[in-house]
């Protein structure tokens, strides 16, 4: 049962990066250098990255009972546990349309935000937000002297990019996108490679 639980982390994560990549650059009038992996979620093709969200979100709530199992600490797999229901609700609450995507759309904010939208955010800011907490939790609790390196790095760096990307997605900056990405690869590699390291 644990391996099986630490096999659905390592797929979710994988599955998530390879899908919003290779979608984000085969979509018509998305720009993955400015535009976030969110706005993906829209346009005729939104279902894959809403699908997208809402499924990788499951696998690695689902992993974290296969931390829990592995590791008998508290934090770590309640942290994990979190990232992915915010995953699923980010999924669920897509962003409003908006700077030039879809195409047709407006090149800039729009005037007001709808319901979704602010939900979109509030779950984004959770997801981000517990990247670091998750590496830190790891670093406080693993044996492997490596693995507490590897995962005290990470959050180092999910914190400061995440930061990075607040302060790109408010000034609309061209390279929002490549920063956002930047974060999700550090975060979700690192979640894979622990639930790797936690495999019986």
């Amino acid at each position: 049962m644990t391996t099986a639980l630490l096999w659905c982390g390592i797929v979710g994560t994988v599955g998530f990066v390879t899908v919003f990549v290779v979608d984000g650059a085969t979509r018509p009038g998305y720009d993955w250098r400015r535009h976030a992996v969110s706005a993906l979620a829209l346009g005729p093709r939104g279902w894959l990255q809403t699908s997208n969200f809402v499924v990788c979100g499951l696998l690695v709530t689902a992993a974290a009972s296969g931390i829990r199992l592995a590791t008998d600490a508290v934090v770590l797999p309640a942290s994990v546990a979190v990232f992915g229901v915010a995953l699923v609700l980010s999924g669920v609450f897509p962003m409003d349309p908006m700077r030039a995507y879809p195409p047709g759309t407006p090149d800039q904010d729009p005037t007001g935000f709808t319901t979704r939208h602010k939900m979109h955010d509030l779950a984004g800011m959770v997801v981000f937000g517990s990247m670091p907490v998750m590496a830190v939790a790891a670093a406080l609790t693993l044996p492997s002297t490596p693995m507490r390196a590897y995962s005290a790095a990470a959050a180092v760096a999910t914190a400061v990019l995440a930061v990075a990307f607040s302060t790109a997605w408010e000034r609309d900056l061209s390279w929002t996108g490549l920063v956002q990405r930047t974060a999700i690869v550090a975060g979700w590699t690192w979640l894979a490679a622990l639930c790797w390291y936690l495999l019986p």
